[in-house]
């Protein structure tokens, strides 16, 4: 099962959906304008059920085969751009300023919905797939929602599967890993609180500033002397602020703020409990007093074992490899969907391009055929039709 030909001739079609969706951004839940041109396809595309509106603006397609069978397959596409100013000066560049497709979700959204416009025509399945259109995966937890608003009960979902682009990987060479993949995404705000006064006398006073200085050395040991050195955690603090500019001037308070990154359990639950324990160890140490606000956000992505070497096999079938992924400390949301359904995530390569979230960075349109391909694959060898 190579690149399927009808991808091939869909290419310029698909493309264009592509580059319509680059140049029109949409940011978090507020993808209304991609979610109707999404919609509105799948019904032309002759889907047997389209639902608006799970998830705030997510879409779901149903396609049953034509044959009648018990399984039932996800396939996921996001759909939410960046808050990032565009500088490719590309044709299909964004039109709205601020906003980009900086990791690639409109190729995804058009992979998907090229697979969508297939499986309808063809329907050389046995069984049930349903595609899965997601907003808000760039910090909304959009995937989370869905499931939250029953996605998997409504449409009988057994397994889920989704893809992302991935720059510095060979064009179309897909790489996977089983298990974890994608890190926990935690953050934390932190606010120092000391007792200011003239900068000639800090005898008189609580230094929030040399406090925060402090406790942002400190909270390098949680990974340095707290983790075990062959775990996987990042502790960064991202945001130090304190004052207001004044140079004969100690400020009362002052601001962390940062993120945590892990792929276990256990050690997301050391790190918060740490981070805790050391700024109440720095705030008694200099007098003043330290609130540590930790938010836990996406859970470690899983990629459970059997469906992750199914993907792979049809990766295999399509690109002629499938790699091993390294362990990825970014987050990605598809984690909700394996919290809930056994299922596995996908890297294909973009190429020699610029890396996600950069403003100089394009999704790759000659990748289109191959995610399709993949998408397509799934169901069609999963739900074989006899």
């Amino acid at each position: 099962m190579p690149i399927k030909n009808r991808f091939a001739e869909l290419l310029p079609e698909i493309t264009g959906w592509r580059h319509d969706f680059h140049a029109h951004p949409e940011l978090m839940f507020d993808t209304h304008r991609t979610a109707g041109i999404v919609a509105e396809k799948l019904r032309a595309f002759g889907c047997d059920e389209v639902v608006e509106g799970i998830g705030r603006t997510g879409v779901v397609g149903v396609i049953r085969g034509r044959q009648p069978g018990p399984g039932v397959v996800g396939l996921r596409a996001d759909m939410d751009a960046l808050p990032i100013e565009e500088a490719t000066g590309l044709p299909h560049a964004s039109t709205i300023p601020g906003k980009m497709h900086a990791c690639g979700h409109d190729g995804h959204t058009a992979m998907l919905l090229g697979a969508a416009k297939y499986l309808a025509e063809t329907r050389n399945f046995a069984g049930t797939a349903v595609v899965i259109f997601q907003p808000a995966e760039e910090g909304g937890g959009g995937a989370g929602v869905m499931v939250r608003e029953g996605l998997m009960e409504r449409f009988g979902i057994q397994e889920v599967y989704g893809m992302h682009n991935w720059p510095g990987q060979p064009l179309g060479r897909f790489a996977i890993r089983p298990g974890p993949f994608f890190a926990a995404t935690d953050e934390f705000n932190i606010t120092v609180a000391g007792r200011g006064g003239h900068a000639a006398k800090p005898q008189e006073v609580v230094d929030p500033v040399v406090m925060a200085s402090h406790l942002v050395l400190a909270l390098q040991t949680i990974v340095s002397r707290s983790a075990d050195p062959v775990g996987q955690i990042v502790v960064s603090v991202t945001l130090l602020q304190a004052g207001g500019g004044a140079h004969n001037v100690i400020p009362q308070t002052a601001k962390l703020r940062g993120t945590v990154r892990t792929l276990d359990p256990a050690l997301r639950d050391m790190a918060e409990g740490r981070m805790k324990e050391i700024a109440a160890g720095v705030a008694a140490t200099f007098g003043g007093s330290i609130e540590v606000d930790y938010i836990r956000s996406y859970p470690v992505m899983v990629n459970t074992g059997p469906e992750t070497e199914f993907a792979a096999g049809v990766a295999r079938d399509v690109a002629g490899a499938c790699g091993e992924a390294p362990l990825v400390m970014g987050g990605e949301d598809f984690a909700y969907m394996l919290e809930a359904r056994p299922g596995a995530y996908i890297l294909v390569g973009n190429g020699d391009t610029a890396p996600v979230h950069h403003p100089e960075y394009d999704f790759n349109d000659e990748v289109i055929p191959v995610g399709c391909s993949w998408y397509a694959g799934l169901v069609e060898t999963r739900l074989k039709a006899v």
